[in-house]
């Protein structure tokens, strides 16, 4: 999985920020199954239960510089594959891609 992470408060040009090539080229290639941006963090809600008592607070679950913007679940032969399908993403001259490999069931 690509975890796709920047600072939403770091001005970027929509030409700069646009995977549209990124993703025909990928699903061209066959490697990217899935993927979506997340809306903003102001948006997002964290949960925590503690014993019969559920914690709720809004913003995302870390205070950070950089914040998960989007995800992509990509299929490689190998992580050096991986390497080349991330730094390939636009968010990775600006921001930084996470590659994490999923559990195999």
């Amino acid at each position: 999985m690509m975890l796709i992470c920047g600072d939403e408060n770091v001005e970027v040009s929509p030409e700069d920020a646009d995977p549209t090539a990124w993703v025909t080229e990928m699903e061209r290639r066959g490697v990217r199954l899935q993927g979506s941006r997340l809306r903003p963090v102001s948006d997002a809600t964290t949960v925590r239960a503690h014993g019969d008592e559920v914690l709720l607070s809004d913003g995302p679950f870390a205070e950070t510089k950089e914040q998960v913007g989007g995800f992509d679940i990509i299929e490689c032969a190998d992580l050096d594959e991986a390497i080349e399908i991330a730094s390939k993403h636009p968010v990775a001259k600006f921001g930084s891609i996470e590659l994490r490999p999923l559990w195999e069931e």
